[in-house]
């Protein structure tokens, strides 16, 4: 009986899909687990892997699932979620579903959600200083990205709507964060014309406070930024060292976050990293949701690659994309960048594309590396000059040398890979990335003021040249 539930649901699930993208199916439903049903009490219990899996369907496909449901049981059931995580919880909700065709109705009526009923009163007076370049539709989705972009696109759809508030994105210079919260942007403006969005960077955020304090207009500048429905702002690291600024955007934060308005912030490093924060702001900053944008994989770059092709209309042979991807160490810009140029080249001397020529111009955007040093390199050349084992360097051990061997290695990993805090972490003793980050800020303090450390990491660096 029970496997009968089970091929029930399997065609509940089958139903879904037919009603939506494939895309969609893969990332909100695929993940769904029957778990067992009930035929006392009508109640099929399945298991969801995230609270962001369950409130994304809660908002978008009740209706969906309750007109599916009734077509596979031909009843009233009620669904019930089991949060399964490392703590698990009990999420439940009633699905009223009941078969017929009023129920195949509504759901015509809803499938899409892409005219929202409630529009602001307030008139559209603001330039939202957004790019209409940077869209979801060009921001190529992989697994370096995929849980940013899934959320990303959420809020654009449904701002203030969820626990995604705010949403706050991290990772490296070059990894698209700029694209992706403007894309965010887009989305919402899109949905939502007469909302109030501005994109602003946090140094244009700095000059206009400054200004305001200058022509003693403080009050205005606050009014207007707490007049906002959707706030993005980018490169927030940059008020490290202006707490006048912090103080001031804490006012306007709060005022939003009450209201239910919705916060997009990006940076090159994460919360517990922003030093000169006061934990007021940090705190409030890890309410909602952060995500690490990291920098994008081989088969990333050859999709983005393959993808800007298309847009501008360019031909690049297959070895050469290849070549592209690989030389351009996981940065979107140089990316790009080198397909410019390209298309410039191509252009003005009426040539085709080749590997030559993209050898001849990929060295003048990008920093080429022909022999690029690995994890497993910089390890066997720490421990060498320390004269410890790489096991050493992977246990547990908090010994006073054994810790500067890590911080070290750690230092030099981020300095000379473009690989992101969180993978160095992994490969080097299973550690996270807030390890990593205290190590790189441990070690460049000492450089500051130890004479004989900084030969020493000179001496190291210099092995790495003999090894190349």
């Amino acid at each position: 009986m029970q496997q009968s539930h089970k091929a029930l649901w399997d065609n509940c699930l089958h139903l879904i899909r037919q009603n939506v993208a494939e895309q969609t199916y893969r990332t909100w439903f695929e993940p769904i687990v029957f778990e067992s049903y009930n035929d006392a009490e009508r109640t099929l219990l399945v298991q969801v892997p995230s609270p962001y899996i369950y409130e994304y369907l809660e908002q978008n496909y009740v209706r969906l699932m309750g007109w599916a449901l009734a077509k596979s049981f031909q009843a009233n059931v009620k669904l019930t979620y089991r949060l399964v995580t490392d703590q698990e919880h009990r999420l439940t909700q009633d699905v009223e579903s009941e078969p017929g065709a009023d129920i195949e109705s509504r759901l015509s009526q809803t499938r899409g959600n892409q005219s929202p009923t409630v529009l602001d009163a307030v008139p559209q007076d603001l330039d939202p200083q957004l790019d209409d370049k940077k869209t979801f539709d060009n921001f190529i989705e992989g697994d370096s990205n995929k849980l940013p972009r899934t959320v990303g696109l959420t809020i654009g759809q449904h701002p203030g709507r969820s626990t995604f508030n705010p949403f706050f994105i991290y990772g490296p210079s070059g990894c698209g964060k700029t694209h992706l919260i403007n894309a965010i942007g887009v989305e919402c403006k899109m949905m939502y014309p007469r909302k109030r969005v501005l994109y602003v960077s946090a140094r244009l955020f700095q000059v206009q406070y400054t200004d305001a304090v200058r022509q003693n207009t403080v009050n205005d500048f606050i009014n207007f930024y707490q007049s906002l429905d959707v706030l993005i702002v980018d490169d927030i690291q940059e008020w490290a060292t202006s707490p006048k600024t912090l103080d001031t955007f804490f006012y306007i934060f709060d005022h939003l976050f009450r209201l239910g308005k919705q916060i997009v912030l990006a940076s090159d490093r994460p919360p517990v990293d922003l030093a000169g924060v006061k934990d007021r702001l940090l705190t409030r900053f890890s309410c909602g949701l952060i995500a690490e944008l990291e920098k994008p994989n081989l088969q990333l770059c050859v999709d983005i690659l393959n993808s800007k092709c298309r847009r501008d209309g360019l031909k690049i042979p297959a070895d050469v994309i290849q070549y592209i991807a690989q030389t351009a160490n996981g940065s979107v810009r140089d990316l790009e960048g080198v397909v410019n140029q390209l298309l410039a080249f191509s252009i003005v001397y009426n040539s085709n594309i080749d590997m030559r020529l993209a050898e001849r111009l990929i060295k003048r955007a990008v920093k080429v590396d022909n022999h690029p040093l690995t994890i497993d390199d910089i390890l066997e050349r720490v421990c060498q000059h320390y004269g410890v084992t790489q096991q050493h360097v992977y246990s547990k051990s908090r010994k006073r040398e054994l810790v500067q061997v890590r911080q070290v290695s750690m230092y030099l990993a981020q300095k000379f890979t473009k690989m992101p805090a969180s993978r160095i972490g992994q490969l080097i003793g299973g550690r996270d990335h807030s390890t990593v980050l205290h190590s790189c800020q441990a070690v460049e303090r000492r450089l500051k003021v130890d004479k004989a450390f900084v030969d020493e990491l000179s001496s190291i660096e210099r092995s790495f040249k003999l090894k190349q």
